[in-house]
């Protein structure tokens, strides 16, 4: 009997264990399910639907600069970010700037900066930048990235990378106009003789882009003073100061009554002023600096593509892989006419060339009106489509005018006409 009821409470013990150990696990596993579902709740009720969540997000931009505020092309640039910005409210948490962004993998790294700091679409301002920008948006496929004066997006076709430019040709032309005038002044007052206008053309690289516009400010003196002849001369430098300011004065050295320039600094302005030679410069006006010498300046105004590029951007609407503005539409534009140095009637010659050129009477590159190796030009095959083989593609010369950014927005006219003279080469 004791046998018995010793078994009998060893076999109870045993029992009670076992049913507490069970409760305790039924417990725990409730415990578990519960907090399960609360972390599940609490991320559901947290998270947002796609819609808010575009919404919600600050839209911001990013601009990359390859040089700061010195630089003439640059602030130009920089001015019409901030007035884009003004335009559109955008506050300043929204903006950011990136200056002196050479053109190398250091772009890629801004651009990619950029993307990771939250910037819906991103803007680069130098032709070097292209490769990278271009890198940057087949990672980043979710930003937009615009490059001006580039030539791969038409070809590349990403959705999210486009070029920019404008037909500036047409605001070097105009001030090519106003160097004309001045030098018919010149010949007139007897400070010169016909055979002596020569001009002075600074420019970075022999570049398409660079050849276009020197070609176009050279037609535009011609078109007024026809015994016009132009020095051209490279720095190898989008912006070096020094050796800008070297190149003219040495071009004035060897004769150039007049210099102009495809060069981002003060270096040319400020030796014409030093030397008392009449100057058109380029990205604004000098004549605060340079009173004395100062005519007149063509830039491009980038405001119209900034808003357009951002507002689509906003909307989550196509931008164009290529988009090119002009006069009509404000893109390029002219400085205010220094009077003190003008020649008399510029204004009112420039308004009715302007008017020639919105209606279509007066195409800058008209090829009747210059020559390459003594003949007419009647046929020319453009490099559009530019790949590594370099091959020409597409005929650009029709209805008696060579059709600049018309087949692809950045230049493409690399003709050497007759009366310009290239004292070097920089590539």
């Amino acid at each position: 009997m004791k046998r018995f009821l010793a078994v009998f409470i060893t076999f109870m013990l045993i029992f009670t264990f076992v049913s507490c150990s069970d409760d305790k696990k039924d417990d725990r596993e409730e415990k578990k399910l519960s907090y399960s579902q609360s972390k599940t709740e609490k991320k559901e009720k947290t998270k947002r639907q796609p819609e808010e969540v575009k919404k919600d997000k600050v839209f911001k931009v990013g601009f990359i600069f390859v040089n700061d505020e010195n630089s003439t092309y640059d602030k130009n640039f920089m001015d019409a970010a901030l007035e884009v910005q003004k335009i559109l409210g955008l506050s300043d948490s929204q903006v950011v700037f990136k200056t002196n962004i050479p053109e190398s993998i250091e772009c890629y790294e801004a651009a990619a900066d950029l993307a990771d700091q939250g910037c819906d679409i991103v803007f680069a301002n130098s032709y070097g930048h292209e490769p990278y920008i271009l890198k940057a948006a087949k990672e980043f496929r979710d930003v937009e990235f615009c490059h001006s004066s580039g030539t791969m997006a038409h070809t590349a076709k990403l959705p999210n990378f486009h070029n920019a430019y404008a037909s500036i040709y047409e605001g070097r032309y105009l001030t090519g106009v106003a160097a004309g005038m001045k030098l018919n002044e010149m010949i007139e007052s007897g400070k010169i003789t016909a055979d002596q206008a020569k001009i002075g053309y600074v420019g970075a690289y022999s570049y398409a882009e660079v050849i276009s516009d020197y070609t176009a400010f050279f037609l535009g003196a011609r078109s007024i003073c026809p015994t016009a002849t132009m020095d051209v001369t490279h720095t190898g430098s989008w912006y070096d100061e020094a050796k800008e300011k070297e190149a003219a004065i040495e071009l004035i050295e060897s004769g150039c009554v007049l210099i102009s320039q495809y060069a981002d600094s003060m270096g040319v302005p400020t030796a014409c002023e030093n030397a008392g030679v009449p100057n058109v410069s380029y990205n604004g006006s000098t004549a605060s600096a340079c009173p004395n010498t100062f005519i007149v300046s063509s830039e491009i105004d980038w405001t119209p593509y900034y808003e357009f590029a951002i507002k689509a951007a906003q909307a989550g609407k196509k931008i164009p892989y290529d988009w090119c503005g002009g006069i009509k539409d404000g893109s390029v534009k002219l400085s205010n006419v220094n009077k003190n140095v003008a020649a008399a009637g510029t204004e009112k010659k420039l308004k009715q060339v302007k008017s020639g050129l919105m209606d279509g009477s007066i195409p800058v590159f008209d090829t009747s009106t210059f020559t390459v190796d003594g003949r007419t030009l009647d046929s020319y095959m453009a490099d559009i489509d530019i790949d590594s083989n370099y091959v020409p593609d597409t005929e650009v010369i029709a209805n008696g005018y060579f059709h600049e950014c018309e087949y692809r927005s950045a230049p493409y006219f690399d003709v050497r006409i007759d009366g310009i003279n290239i004292i070097n080469e920089s590539y």
